[in-house]
């Protein structure tokens, strides 16, 4: 924060975070009262805002009221509940599911719940989940299987169990695992391996179901899912899927669950009906692949940028805050919204520029 807002606040510079956007977040977007294209929407299938998925919390609101009121453990399970969960574990064809509501809530009370002192866990994604858990934690250079093969030969007699912990889609590179490698690796040695898919439902496979998908595996190859139904899911928290018995131990024991208010029927009636149409319009996936094809190259002002897209999101590299904070506010000046990414906090680190295509975006729109 002591780099953020004094950098976004230098002269002739707006800010670009935290601003109004007055509707539903889809291509285009109106802030302080001006027409923009929308790069900023995290709305990849169109599916928040989608008239059905409206329908759905609405009637979760006229069935369920507006909240649960409490947390699902002592009186408050609702049956759209155990629908969502029973639909996600029938999405990654593994035994059950449950959901938390927030995607931080369920990393921590996962990891904390899950692993331990006793355990090293390797991850080049999930970090401040594994925190509580008092386990030692070791990250991998990014994508790197080779490294990860080193770590295990130097550690693994160290340690009763050694997680592997790995993005699906990498919100900032656009690039995916070798998940088989890391099935054989984590086979070998009889350990776990827990993949998030916060940014990957609905982008990754043929029909956007997942990385298992994509690579011909079975959901059951991987022990741990994560996911968040923010995005494609239109809705708001994360899940957990994976074995009846590691998500019966998460239901009664996990702090997000046991010591949180249950997740809001509307958002859950909401993220169920955007699952069913995700399922049933695997189009709508295929539509979105054509938009972002269509976004290579861009040009805002004098600043010229190359961006590589590979599955939903198109990064832009900077030399610093300043000077991504300048390419924003010259897309701003065009009338486009995009993302300056939060890691550019990271002394010394490249900023980040980050555009979000959607299926609503027009060709005219994107290029």
């Amino acid at each position: 924060m002591l780099i953020l807002k004094p950098a976004a606040e230098r002269p002739k510079f707006a800010n670009p975070f935290f601003r109004t956007h007055e509707g539903v977040a889809c291509a285009t977007s109106r802030v302080d009262g001006r027409e923009y294209i929308n790069f900023s929407s995290h709305n990849d299938l169109g599916l928040s805002g989608h008239p059905a998925v409206n329908q759905a919390a609405r009637k979760a609101i006229d069935r369920y009221g507006t909240s649960v009121s409490a947390n699902r453990l002592v009186t408050v399970e609702r049956p759209v509940q155990r629908e969502l969960e029973e639909a996600l574990a029938h999405l990654y064809e593994v035994e059950d599911c449950i959901f938390f509501v927030s995607g931080l809530a369920t990393n921590v009370s996962t990891s904390g719940d899950l692993f331990g002192p006793k355990d090293w866990v390797i991850h080049n994604s999930v970090l401040e989940g594994i925190k509580p858990s008092g386990s030692a934690r070791r990250s991998f250079q990014h994508n790197d299987t080779s490294a990860l093969y080193q770590i295990f030969a130097g550690i693994r007699c160290q340690f009763k169990h050694v997680p592997i912990v790995a993005e699906s889609l990498y919100s900032i590179g656009c690039d995916i695992p070798d998940l088989p490698v890391l099935f054989a690796l984590k086979r070998r040695h009889k350990d776990f391996l827990m993949v998030n898919e916060a940014h990957s439902i609905g982008m990754i496979g043929e029909s956007g179901r997942c990385i298992c998908e994509h690579y011909g595996m079975a959901g059951k190859d991987v022990d741990v899912w994560m996911g968040t139904h923010s995005k494609t899911l239109a809705g708001c928290g994360g899940y957990i899927a994976g074995e009846r018995a590691m998500v019966e131990q998460l239901r009664y024991a996990a702090p997000g669950i046991v010591d949180s208010v249950g997740m809001a029927p509307p958002l859950v009636a909401a993220s169920l009906e955007a699952l069913n149409i995700l399922l049933t319009e695997p189009e709508r996936v295929s539509r979105f692949r054509q938009r972002a094809s269509f976004f290579s190259v861009g040009r805002f002002g004098r600043h010229r940028y190359r961006l590589f897209c590979r599955a939903r999101r198109d990064p832009c590299l900077c030399r610093q805050f300043a000077q991504g904070n300048q390419i924003v506010q010259s897309a701003i000046r065009c009338r486009h919204q995009c993302t300056a990414d939060h890691l550019s906090r990271r002394r010394g680190k490249p900023a980040h520029l980050r555009f979000f295509i959607s299926v609503m975006h027009t060709e005219q729109e994107i290029r």
